[in-house]
């Protein structure tokens, strides 16, 4: 009877969802975005294993099966969710960024939720207690300053504390083609870049916590307890379209191809298109109105960016929202010529790099994780000269990689 049960289940899910063993068969076989099935997405290989466990899950608007949410999906066929932990923009992504979430009760399902971007940055033994098992199935978009890898650490070092283990819902890295920057240096250690690898880690969520064990950066070299769940046909190279925006500010994919080289203008002057509805696809000041034609005004929009750089001013720059992203993943580098040719535009050198004026992210030492950077700008240096400055780092950084690859 308690295998029949557990069939049941996993046939919920899947009429649910829309995700019958007919589609996932054809999912393997259609287009490139289409082939790929993420670990949510294969609820047979996990669902038989939580029954009988109480499990947390750390969730976001990414957090799916399908096209319906793992947290209702799992708690609609009994699996038994005694909480869910939320990171930065909140469980149901409805909080901007580096806005302060609060705990609450989910209004949908009634089940608790801890917010791990407020006075918390990890779950605490209590917290724990009365939990068997931790999910972690949030997408991430393969930066180092995406602060999901952050949360990433702090939920291994609470389960390797407390004796709990860790299943990885592994999903694609859309910038899993790039391998590129400075490596951090870590006198630059923050908020935004917590881990000594380049700008654009080239690794999925999964591989990262196996990188994070194997090279020892818990706490006393903790080892943390992992159960992976991985994705068939998947690769590094795959284009994948994300089915939810990862954030309120990434909100296109054309934004999240852009974001490793375009957010590091939030080390600047220069607004990314924050309190636009077209964040990370545009680039632009105030004062270089006569320089570029193309202009965009931000405002405060609830919800994605209530006070943003230059609110209400009209900026003037570049447009990106129709470059050429496979020029782009062909190049396999991080494009820093924009950054550059504004610093070449910009009339006021001195205040090029001030970011005190808006809530950005941090200075442009701890966004490129070195302090060369900002000096090769103002030298003049070109894109070529700053990127041979990354060496040797980024070579030793890839062979380091290789270990925790889970494909290819």
């Amino acid at each position: 009877m308690k295998k029949i049960y557990l069939l049941i289940i996993i046939a919920g899910i899947a009429i649910t969802t829309g995700f019958t063993n007919t589609s996932m068969a054809k999912r393997q076989t259609d287009s490139k975005d289409n082939q790929i099935i993420t670990g949510a997405d294969q609820t047979e290989k996990y669902v038989t294993y939580l029954k009988d466990k109480r499990v947390a899950v750390l969730a976001n608007p990414t957090t799916t099966i399908g096209k319906r949410h793992l947290v209702d999906s799992l708690l609609s066929v009994g699996i038994n969710i005694v909480k869910v932990f939320g990171p930065e923009h909140g469980f149901r992504g409805n909080a901007s960024a580096g806005v302060t979430v609060k705990d609450e009760k989910d209004p949908a399902t009634g089940v608790k939720v801890i917010s791990l971007y407020g006075a918390k940055h990890k779950p605490s033994a209590e917290d724990l207690a009365d939990v068997d098992i931790m999910i972690f199935d949030i997408q991430d978009v393969g930066c180092r300053f995406y602060t999901y890898i952050n949360v990433l650490a702090k939920i291994m070092e609470a389960c390797a504390e407390n004796n709990k283990e860790l299943l990885i819902l592994d999903r694609p890295n859309p910038n899993g083609y790039l391998v590129d920057g400075p490596i951090l240096d870590m006198k630059f250690k923050s908020g935004i870049g917590m881990f000594p690898i380049p700008v654009a880690h080239g690794m999925t969520i999964a591989e990262f916590a196996q990188m994070i064990n194997g090279e020892g950066w818990l706490p006393n070299k903790m080892v943390c307890k992992l159960k992976i769940i991985t994705m068939p046909v998947y690769n590094h190279d795959m284009q994948y379209t994300l089915p939810v925006k990862p954030s309120p500010n990434l909100n296109t994919q054309q934004s999240i191809m852009l974001y490793p080289s375009v957010c590091l203008f939030e080390g600047t002057i220069i607004s990314q298109g924050r309190g636009t509805n077209f964040p990370f696809t545009v680039l632009g000041n105030p004062a270089l109105k006569g320089k570029y034609g193309f202009s965009f005004k931000p405002v405060s929009i609830p919800g994605m960016s209530e006070t943003p750089l230059h609110m209400d001013k009209d900026c003037f720059g570049i447009d990106l929202r129709n470059f050429d992203i496979n020029g782009l993943r062909k190049s396999k580098r991080i494009n820093i010529q924009w950054m550059i040719d504004l610093y070449k535009a910009y009339p006021y050198k001195d205040k090029f790099f001030d970011y005190s004026q808006s809530n950005q992210m941090g200075s442009i030492d701890k966004l490129a994780g070195t302090s060369e950077f900002k000096k090769q700008i103002i030298a003049g240096k070109s894109a070529k000269e700053i990127q041979a400055s990354w060496e040797p780092g980024l070579t030793q950084y890839k062979t380091m990689r290789k270990k925790y690859l889970l494909y290819q």
